[in-house]
């Protein structure tokens, strides 16, 4: 079972162990670097209010599915200690598309309201397509409308980016990790990670040489052996292993997967797509799980939320975050 990196960001921190097996001078912190980033962003948020803008950011949640509803809670208590607006929409699962289009579209209205994020995944009878289309792309903190896509491919930082992806390049530029001409691959090519990726890291400035593999792909381990840096985002538990990894590349492991495990308090353990015991050594550095990407997805989604207030009241352009 595949978990995202939303429900990542709030799971208990039971599986600690694998964190000894590899030296801890190599391990890619990204509680750490979550938290540098919410040191910038109330700088940032203190500006804008002393101008008369309060950041506001609208969760809109469809349903009762216990991992979107831990996400949400995270969300507020973080909105709550950046001293941010929040609003929070729960609503039944059985709304209709057509209801949810009209709370998506009072809120594309309100301004007080600078970001909005529709929680996925929706109830069967929600085209979530259509829901992100409705969006308005300035408050598209998702980055997930075409529109913001687009930008991200054109290289125009009045876009938003994907907050796993925008995570992924922050945790390597605060670990010290070249890109400029790396070889980078990116295992996955979904929507959330993998595309919107390996558009970042291409772009001018980044400057990456990057490959984007999947499960299709024919020689891939030859083809990631051949990587400075490795970004696993397949969804599939511990399937990067050391045939995978040439000595001394790095590794940001995305995937989070629920493996059951009798010996764990809740049954189950959270694993990367990456087999972490067994690649960490080959490494010269690595992002564990827990503690690794998961951490920097509401950081994120809170500086692209502080970039669309600051691009709503005009005060300046691209953000400093990311």
């Amino acid at each position: 079972m595949t978990v995202t990196q939303r429900e990542f960001a709030v799971a208990s921190n039971h599986h600690y162990k694998t964190l000894t097996l590899a030296d801890p001078h190599k391990l890619i912190d990204g509680r750490a670097v979550a938290e540098k980033v919410y040191a910038e962003l109330r700088g940032e948020i203190a500006l804008l209010k002393a101008s008369g803008t309060t950041p506001g950011l609208a969760v809109v949640l469809v349903g009762d599915d216990p991992a979107s509803r831990a996400y949400v809670r995270s969300k507020d208590k973080m909105c709550r200690e950046l001293e941010l607006h929040s609003v929070k929409l729960e609503l039944p699962a059985n709304t209709t598309q057509d209801d949810l289009l009209g709370q998506v579209e009072e809120l594309n209205r309100d301004p007080a309201i600078h970001g909005i994020l529709v929680q996925s995944p929706p109830p069967k009878q929600i085209d979530e397509g259509v829901i992100i289309r409705a969006l308005d792309p300035a408050k598209d903190v998702d980055g997930f409308h075409p529109i913001n896509i687009a930008k991200l491919a054109l290289g125009d930082l009045t876009g938003f980016v994907p907050c796993t992806p925008l995570g992924c390049l922050r945790l390597l530029r605060e670990s010290g990790v070249a890109i400029s001409g790396a070889h980078v691959v990116v295992l996955g090519r979904s929507m959330i990670v993998g595309k919107p990726l390996a558009l970042l890291l291409m772009q001018k400035g980044n400057d990456a040489t990057v490959t984007v593999v999947h499960s299709r792909t024919r020689n891939l381990a030859a083809i990631t052996r051949t990587a400075d840096v490795i970004i696993a985002a397949i969804g599939q538990p511990g399937f990067v292993r050391t045939e995978h990894v040439r000595e001394g590349a790095v590794v940001i492991d995305v995937g989070i997967n629920r493996v059951d495990d009798a010996a764990a308090p809740r049954g189950y353990r959270l694993v990367g797509d990456v087999a972490f015991e067994e690649v960490a050594p080959k490494t010269a550095a690595i992002t564990p799980v827990p503690g690794g990407v998961g951490p920097m997805t509401i950081a994120m989604l809170m500086a692209n939320t502080v970039k669309a207030a600051r691009l709503s009241s005009s005060t300046s352009g691209a953000s400093t975050v990311g």
